[in-house]
């Protein structure tokens, strides 16, 4: 029986390289000379550490550049709560891995709704769909890839 699996994953290495871009960009900007102004990856997390807070919206915007670059979508991103220590403001940007809970449910009711002959499982982080023919899959595939969600999707490990 044929089936694939939604998912909402971010390529480590590729936000990787956008970060590394990023602090490469950071470092030849006119705006930023003599500026304390950092980006820091770790455990898919950027945090964004400048001198105020509208250098911190300027650091947001070239993180965003980079990463549209790079395929990464900006909808896997979580704004963290902006802190204030001393004279530095920090911002630290998750980016989710995996599908939350709610969306997958939001996923397999938009499915059931659609009256497409397949069956949606979710299965952990991941969304398996079956069904008899291939054709209903890539129906699916085009009503999720038109339809808005809070995360970015992904379909893979399409089977016959």
């Amino acid at each position: 029986m044929p089936s694939f699996d939604i998912v909402s994953e971010v390529d480590e290495v590729e936000l990787n390289n956008a970060v590394s871009n990023s602090t490469r960009e950071l470092d030849t900007r006119f705006d930023f000379r003599g500026v304390d102004a950092s980006f820091n990856l770790a455990d898919m997390v950027v945090t964004l550490k400048t001198e105020s807070d509208f250098q911190l919206q300027q650091l947001e915007d070239i993180l965003r550049k980079n990463l549209a670059k790079r395929n990464v979508d900006p909808n896997s991103m979580e704004l963290g709560k902006l802190d204030r220590t001393g004279k530095m403001f920090i911002q630290p940007i998750k980016f989710k891995q995996g599908l939350e809970q709610g969306c997958a449910k939001k996923l397999v009711k938009q499915i059931k709704d659609s009256k497409i002959k397949v069956q949606a499982s979710i299965q952990g982080d991941k969304l398996r769909v079956t069904g008899k023919k291939r054709d209903d899959l890539q129906q699916v595939i085009a009503l999720l890839k038109g339809s808005d969600t809070d995360q970015p999707l992904q379909f893979n490990n399409f089977r016959d």
